[in-house]
């Protein structure tokens, strides 16, 4: 009996592995993009990832990486809101102390910054740029600050001048902010360090309205100002299933692919991502805390300005402080299999998804996040065997798409863990280089 498939064929790899659009010349054939964040003024103390940042670059090329994506702040940094005092001597303190222990946020991802310093941000950034040319890397620029940068500072001054922005008119105050800032850049010599440049990290997640209020018709503008520049935003979760939603107007389809899958299925157990739950934490959340684990009142929470400044809420803080990484990693492990395939076709189907809206727009295309999602910073499911193929079956559907840029994962950074499997990231990224024949 001759079997039937009722569906439409896969989609064709990329026709002699054509990239979705082209790009500048001067930049490399495929970016493999190292996410540096805001981290690297966050955790820039001493003794931290960042305090040295040609050390970190040199690090970050010694991986294989050719692409850095930063927030550059520039809303801090060339804004005119009246910042220049903080941009020049920024005292970066993270979530702040905590009561019981520590301080707030000490084992999460990217909120793990102790603080206790001063930093001019601004001199860092042309510092961080100088380095990139050196090493051979370029730039893409973004901006963090109406997701969670402001919230890092002890001073609430960043935090309220960029939220006294009026909702509708904060693309423009960004774009307006970047055309500075790329004066300056091009002043010092260093606009072709830079890749491209996004008016915003993830603009679905954060404190804006939607890009086509606004957005598009800003970075319009500021693709006049810099018309030899690459101008877009970026989406934490682009509408997959329905790509032609998004507006025209973005010069590089910058998306971000996550599978939360199995990692979905514990975080909703453990109501861990809410706010405001009754009886928090709930039975199956504090199964899996360490023995030491203050109560959640005991623990409290940071500054209300600085929960304001972010998307995190109260509930995460807490729950990845004192989640116990090896029971978390545990669960996961567990539980992997019954998830294992629709993950693989999650992400399989959303690279394609954006590749496939690149080309159709004519732009190259970039996986600038991805591959399972948020986990506590000791939790080693994503490093692990499962993760780790996860992230390659991504970059591999990503590379025979014709996508420009790829992450090896978006905790693959100075600032995690998995930093010291040097190996493996040299491996991934030599695959994505030599896929753009280098």
């Amino acid at each position: 009996m001759t079997e039937r498939y009722l569906g439409t064929p896969a989609m064709p790899a990329a026709p002699d592995g054509s990239l979705t659009g082209p790009v500048p010349e001067h930049l490399p054939a495929r970016l493999t993009v190292c996410l540096w964040d805001f981290s690297w003024y966050t955790r820039a103390g001493a003794g931290e990832p960042f305090e040295d940042v040609d050390r970190a670059m040199a690090e970050t090329v010694d991986r294989g990486f050719n692409a850095v994506r930063i927030c550059a702040a520039p809303l801090l940094v060339a804004g005119g809101l009246g910042l220049d005092d903080l941009a020049s001597d920024l005292e970066v303190e993270g979530l702040g102390p905590a009561p019981t222990d520590g301080f707030y946020g000490q084992r999460t991802r990217w909120y793990d910054a102790p603080g206790g310093y001063r930093l001019d941000v601004r001199g860092r950034l042309f510092e961080l740029l100088s380095s990139a040319r050196r090493h051979g890397v370029v730039v893409i620029l973004a901006s963090w600050e109406y997701q969670q940068s402001t919230a890092f500072a002890t001073d609430p001054r960043w935090f309220q001048a960029t939220d006294a922005v009026p909702l509708e008119r904060r693309y423009d105050v960004l774009a307006e902010a970047f055309g500075r800032l790329l004066d300056e850049i091009r002043a010092a010599g260093l606009i072709d360090v830079i890749a491209f440049t996004e008016l915003h990290n993830e603009v679905d997640f954060s404190i804006l309205p939607p890009l086509e209020a606004g957005g598009t018709a800003a970075m319009e503008r500021l693709r006049m100002r810099h018309p030899d520049q690459l101008v877009t935003a970026s989406y934490g979760k682009p509408p997959h299933l329905a790509m032609h939603r998004l507006p025209a107007g973005l010069d590089v389809a910058q998306f971000h692919v996550y599978s939360y899958g199995v990692l979905d299925a514990l975080q909703r157990r453990i109501d861990i991502r809410s706010e405001g739950t009754e009886g928090f934490p709930n039975p199956e959340l504090r199964a899996l805390l360490r023995a030491d684990a203050p109560s959640f009142p005991e623990y409290g929470r940071p500054k209300p300005w600085k929960l304001d400044a972010t998307v995190i809420t109260d509930q995460m803080v807490y729950g990845y402080d004192w989640i116990d990484a090896g029971a978390w990693d545990a669960w996961l492990d567990a539980h992997y299999e019954e998830y294992r395939e629709v993950m693989l076709r999650e992400i399989e189907s959303r690279v394609i998804a954006i590749a496939e809206w690149a080309r159709w727009r004519g732009v190259p295309a970039v996986v600038g996040e991805g591959w399972v999602g948020y986990t506590p910073r000791d939790g080693w499911f994503e490093e692990g065997s499962a993760g780790l193929a996860l992230a390659e079956h991504g970059i591999c559907t990503a590379l025979e798409h014709g996508v420009w840029g790829v992450v090896a994962g978006s905790n693959a950074a100075p600032h995690h863990p998995v930093w010291r499997e040097a190996d493996w990231m040299r491996r991934v990224n030599r695959t994505i280089t030599e896929a753009g024949g280098a």
